[in-house]
């Protein structure tokens, strides 16, 4: 077997461990199991995956169920109590300690007061200047990408596949950018078949080969809101940026999708420092 093919063989097994890691995350996820989806030595899986994917698999697990956590406290009447069970805690005191630490404030707090709740009552209010927009002209980039389909929060997933599959192919370069298009409106489509993808750019010449597509985003006038809070609040930043802004604008939206530009990730800081650009794609007056 090559090197190349030994990197694709690393890079499809813990693909597999990443996909089953989704799919079971409110079960007891045992190590001996996803060694055995891995097809790897128990002795050595979890370093592996840990050099490949930047974090131990522990912190990805607490990470992600927090992350569903956060989101099922800001969008959903969910008691909290499940919320703790689902979430892998023994006790709702346990859960709020580890949300806490994770997030700066009690589920409690953020479910009555987190940054959603701001975006909700700037929504009501029709605060067209609560938060800041920028209009800019974009340039066409060409994108190294990962297809997702399903909950827009685990985007995560195919993020982590593209910038494996970056690394394997020797493709990445310093700072790589993380973007993310989402092509389906969530209110509209089921969340098990919402379409999206985990961008990268990359220049003209570069060559690239499975798992990674092609995807080119589109150039021309966009608005830009910059959120710096958890992903779990974002849906109602968007509700404000397209029901509240875009109607007391003066713009019309263009034909495409809009994507988010990340400036830091989830491995780097804790949620309420995340840095991210939403972008609305605007036709020109």
């Amino acid at each position: 077997m090559t090197k190349r093919q030994t990197l694709d063989s690393y890079e499809s097994r813990l693909n597999r461990v990443a996909d089953y890691l989704y799919a079971h995350l409110d079960e007891d996820l045992r190590p001996e199991k996803l060694a055995e989806i891995a097809c790897l030595s128990p002795y050595h899986w979890h370093r592996i995956w840990t050099a490949m994917r930047g974090e131990t698999l522990g912190a990805a697990v607490r990470r992600l169920r927090l992350l569903r956590a956060a989101d099922r406290l800001a969008n959903s009447n969910m008691p909290m109590a499940a919320i703790a069970s689902v979430a892998g805690y023994g006790s709702s005191d346990a859960f709020a300690r580890a949300f806490k630490e994770s997030y700066g404030q009690t589920p409690a707090d953020y479910r009555a007061r987190g940054s959603h709740s701001a975006f909700k009552a700037a929504t009501q209010a029709e605060d067209r200047a609560g938060f800041p927009v920028v209009i800019e002209t974009i340039a066409a980039r060409r994108c190294a990408s990962i297809p997702h389909i399903g909950p827009y929060l685990q985007i995560d997933k195919a993020m982590g596949q593209l910038f494996t599959a970056l690394a394997t192919q020797n493709i990445m370069a310093p700072n790589q950018a993380m973007l993310a298009v989402f092509f389906d409106d969530p209110d509209l489509t089921s969340v098990e078949t919402l379409r999206s993808a985990a961008c990268s750019p990359i220049d003209k010449t570069t060559i690239l080969s499975a798992p990674l597509d092609e995807t080119t985003l589109r150039g021309g006038l966009y608005a830009r809101l910059r959120y710096t809070r958890p992903y779990a609040d974002m849906k109602g930043a968007y509700r404000w940026l397209l029901g509240v802004w875009l109607p007391n604008s003066g713009y019309e939206p263009d034909d495409a999708p809009m994507f988010e530009a990340y400036h830091n990730s989830p491995q780097q800081v804790a949620p309420a420092d995340l840095i991210t650009d939403i972008h609305l794609p605007l036709r020109s007056p």
